[in-house]
């Protein structure tokens, strides 16, 4: 297969790569690295990445952000900010890429753990994560060409483990092979319409 991996150099990205890689052809796209650069806020740098990648059986996208902070400290802006940088960016990846994919093709999106198992400074990343899992379970219902959709959500990657762990009390870490593996179940197997948890 030829698989596009959006945010291929960040934690998740790697661990899909490492994952992937060995089987099907994978090109990496990134912000600022990756065989093809691509903004996802822009919509105009998703139409473009889609020509330049060519013909595609699988897109991932394990790139997006949210602001953190305490309840009290949160405003309507910063949760748009997690809405518009991590939900909307993956929607409209989606949406650019229905008439891009080959037939049976896939999209794999990222959300996260803390709409599950929340946080105290997770409110932003939780209300995005709960979005994504809405619209993959009811877009898929609706997909062309028997297109398949679905959402990984991981838990605190071991990698991520001394840089984000203290906010993730109690979390057991999980290993970046076995993220890998619910991205390969998603690409390689029939799932539709499903978030998969890597906890």
């Amino acid at each position: 297969m030829n698989i596009v991996v959006i945010g291929a150099a960040g934690a998740i990205g790697q661990a899909v790569c490492a994952e992937l890689s060995g089987r099907h052809k994978v090109i990496t796209a990134g912000r600022t690295s990756g065989d093809l650069r691509v903004d996802l806020v822009d919509e105009a740098s998703i139409e473009a990445i889609y020509r330049q990648a060519g013909p595609l059986d699988a897109v991932v996208c394990a790139a997006g952000e949210v602001e953190f902070g305490r309840l009290a400290e949160m405003t309507g802006e910063k949760y748009l900010f997690g809405l518009k940088n991590k939900v909307l960016t993956q929607i409209n990846l989606v949406l650019k890429g229905l008439k891009a994919l080959n037939d049976g093709g896939s999209f794999t999106l990222t959300s996260g753990i803390l709409d599950r198992d929340p946080i105290r400074v997770g409110s932003g990343s939780a209300t995005a994560n709960g979005a994504l899992a809405g619209f993959v379970k009811a877009a898929a219902i609706d997909m062309p060409r028997s297109l398949r959709i679905n959402v990984v959500s991981p838990g605190l990657l071991e990698v991520s483990a001394d840089r984000y762990g203290a906010i993730f009390p109690g979390h057991d870490p999980v290993s970046s092979r076995r993220v890998g593996l619910a991205y390969a179940k998603c690409i390689e197997g029939g799932l539709t319409g499903q978030m998969v948890p890597v906890d």
